[in-house]
């Protein structure tokens, strides 16, 4: 009987990791003795590996590398990837993470042509498990913050990633301490950006946390243009109630979500715009007059409305039910009445509107309590549903408000690519010792990410010039057409097997499925010449 190793994506990882010679760059920068079984390179392609096969602790490694076609595709024994080896990968990387990062995602640029006029930058958070009260002081120090993923009992360290409007290929990353404010890091990450991208204009998308005077300060004495959401915090009062409906104009927009929907039920957009006025913290501060463009969503509009009627039912029933309990035991005085009737009114977000009265019976002293909801507080704040603001110094000649919001759209890129890292991908729970490892290991997951995207890329670029966009077969005993994701692409591939050598006879591996195969062409990939022939 011939033992099967099993192959699955990993000759098309390898190769893509080829092409921007991931492997080369770092043994340039992290050079090892010549008697080492393995470069820090290769053992960092290998870990890039795991994490788009079936990612596993560090000490877990060498047993997936030996169950996997490990050793035949990237000529590297399982036994030479001990959590020790892994960990000096490690700290080689982190000693030279910012060069990595910028030279590999420069390479990426270069080899597959992506467009960086336009990027897409966020931060998030990943929770650490462990105390870490010993960092080391050259790298981002865990510490408290406000967790994305509500876990303030955890330690948090935070990630920053930009992703081209061209395939959302994350091109740029950064590290940083757990309790870095995010408005505080946009100026250091838009020079960064700059750099990679070298393209005069470049166009920087962020959330609400970009805008800040000295921000936008920055980004304009640096010719880079930038677009961002008005935090809701910050719309001056009565701004969307003020519209005129009839100043507005239909946006040509489908979102991706509707695709498939009828055009009645599609969210339509409509847009304005004004001039919004920025003063500095110092009254010699210049004033920004910065264009203020003003959107209509029929969706948030609908989403509005009925969450605004779900919680006003809920309010309801809790201040009936106080109603009939005033003066019970439950609630026998009126601070008791009082006090129920706050934490109703925060609890169920109705205080804008929640008028209250509470009064004493005169015959039996006890507290009697009323309320009514103000109609004219309802409307006024249905009257701003739907709306939000964008900031941007974009020139009107070079983007109308409709197209203004178009490229705004892409932003959901980037928040697909960090639910990558932390679903597929496998980012937590990080288990490691010192934030010196824990930066270098998101350096890992990043570059894993980004080939990732390139994979879908390509796969997509190809099906274009086919005038094609949607494949079948990924669904075992459903045929419908779908938009190849990467997802889907590194699921179809995981079957592919491998027959190790043996008597003399070199490795085989089993013809590919239709679909594997099509894929495999897609990719120019051909799994029979992997890279160690």
């Amino acid at each position: 009987m011939v033992l099967e190793k099993r192959l699955g994506s990993l000759p098309v990882i390898a190769d893509f990791c080829r092409r921007i010679d991931i492997a080369g760059i770092i043994d340039r920068l992290c050079p090892i003795r010549d008697i080492a079984l393995a470069t820090h390179g290769q053992v960092i392609e290998v870990l890039i590996a795991n994490r788009l096969t079936n990612p596993s602790a560090m000490a877990g490694i060498a047993d997936w590398a030996k169950a996997w076609a490990v050793p035949e595709v990237y000529g590297i024994a399982a036994s030479a990837l001990g959590d020790d080896r892994l960990g000096r990968a490690l700290d080689a990387v982190a000693d030279n993470v910012d060069t990595i990062i910028g030279t590999v995602g420069a390479a990426a640029i270069d080899v597959f042509g992506i467009d960086v006029a336009r990027l897409h930058w966020d931060m998030t958070s990943i929770s650490l498990h462990g105390a870490y009260d010993h960092n080391d002081p050259e790298y981002p120090q865990p510490g408290w913050g406000h967790p994305k993923d509500r876990r303030p009992d955890l330690k948090q360290i935070q990630a920053g990633i930009a992703v081209s409007a061209d395939g959302a290929v994350p091109v740029f990353h950064q590290v940083y301490d757990g309790g870095a404010g995010e408005i505080s890091q946009v100026v250091d990450a838009m020079h960064a950006l700059q750099d990679l991208a070298n393209t005069p204009g470049m166009l920087m998308v962020g959330d609400s946390k970009l805008i800040s005077y000295g921000n936008l300060t920055a980004m304009t004495d640096a010719g880079v243009r930038f677009l961002a959401p008005l935090a809701a915090a910050r719309v001056p009062a009565g701004l969307f109630a003020a519209i005129d409906p009839g100043t507005t104009a239909a946006v040509d927009y489908i979102a991706q979500r509707d695709i498939n929907k009828p055009a009645d039920k599609r969210c339509a957009y409509r847009v304005t715009e004004d001039v919004m006025p920025l003063p500095g913290p110092r009254k010699s501060d210049p004033v920004h007059r910065i264009r203020r463009i003003l959107v209509h969503s029929s969706a948030n509009q609908n989403a509005a409305a009925t969450a605004r009627e779900l919680k006003l039912g809920k309010a309801r029933t809790d201040l009936d039910t106080l109603t009939r309990t005033a003066g019970t035991r439950h609630h026998p005085d009126v601070a008791a009445v009082t006090a129920k009737a706050a934490q109703i009114s925060k609890q169920r977000r109705v205080g804008a509107y929640l008028r209250t009265t509470i009064t004493t019976a005169p015959d039996t002293g006890k507290p009697v309590f009323a309320w009514t909801f103000d109609q004219d507080a309802i409307d006024a704040e249905a009257a701003t549903d739907g709306w939000y603001a964008l900031l941007t110094n974009l020139e009107a000649a070079d983007a109308d408000p409709a197209e203004v919001l178009r490229r705004y759209k892409g932003q959901t890129a980037v928040e697909q690519r960090y639910a990558t890292i932390k679903g597929p991908l496998a980012v937590a729970p990080i288990f490691l010792q010192t934030n010196r490892r824990i930066t270098a290991l998101i350096t890992v997951i990043c570059l894993a990410l980004l080939i990732f995207s390139l994979i879908e890329r390509e796969v997509r670029q190809r099906l274009a010039e086919q005038d094609q966009s949607d494949m079948v077969g990924f669904y075992a005993f459903d045929n419908r057409a779908v938009r190849p994701t990467a997802r889907l692409i590194l699921q179809a591939l995981h079957d592919l097997r491998l027959i190790p050598a043996h008597d003399r006879q070199p490795p085989r591996i089993p013809r590919p499925g239709w679909l594997q195969a099509q894929l495999l062409a897609l990719l120019n990939v051909d799994p029979t010449r992997p890279r160690w022939l």
